[in-house]
């Protein structure tokens, strides 16, 4: 089991004033480690059938997409595939390779998509040869798939993660509030 523990609450809201826009470097850097990302890939593809069925849409149809590398102390630690619908992401910075000021959910909240809501699904799967090399993984390890969904205030869909990850270098923690 790793020593690492990941919570979802820094990536779901634009950061408030004065918070890093960088809020995986700064979770890592609070925990003194060296948290890093890069784009791997970014433009409109074909939507996948399974990002299709969250974003409401027909499956092939265009989709932004943006592949990140993120790593931990120089160590890939997760894949996250994130999808857009075309009508808010076409054109803008979603649609590249190069880092957005401020983060991906600054720039969505800035566009006027603010996410209310959030569903995450998490099951455990073998990993596939570019995702066991990429992650440098050996074949006997399995992995964890987070698919989250943020809607906006109209129940929208507005963004759609793939997130792959190896399962012995995670731990996940999620705190609910009640009432």
């Amino acid at each position: 089991m790793s020593d690492w523990t990941s919570t979802s609450m820094p990536y779901l809201a634009p950061p408030g004033e004065g918070a890093p826009s960088d809020a995986w470097g700064a979770e890592a850097s609070a925990q003194g480690r060296r948290g890093t990302q890069r784009i791997a890939q970014a433009g409109e593809v074909p939507a996948p059938p399974p990002v299709a069925a969250l974003l409401g849409l027909e499956p092939g149809c265009p989709v932004v997409a943006r592949r990140r590398v993120i790593e931990l102390d120089d160590v890939p630690t997760e894949l996250t595939d994130t999808y857009y619908p075309t009508a808010i992401a076409r054109g803008t910075p979603l649609a590249g390779t190069g880092k957005i000021r401020g983060g991906a959910v600054a720039l969505l909240a800035q566009l006027g998509h603010v996410g209310v809501r959030v569903r995450e699904d998490i099951t455990a799967r073998m990993p596939d040869t570019e995702e066991r090399t990429e992650l440098r993984m050996t074949e006997d390890e399995p992995v964890l798939q987070i698919t989250r969904l943020t809607l906006d205030a109209q129940d929208r869909p507005i963004q759609a993660d793939l997130i792959t990850m190896p399962a012995h270098r995670q731990r996940l923690r999620y705190e609910i509030r009640i009432g």
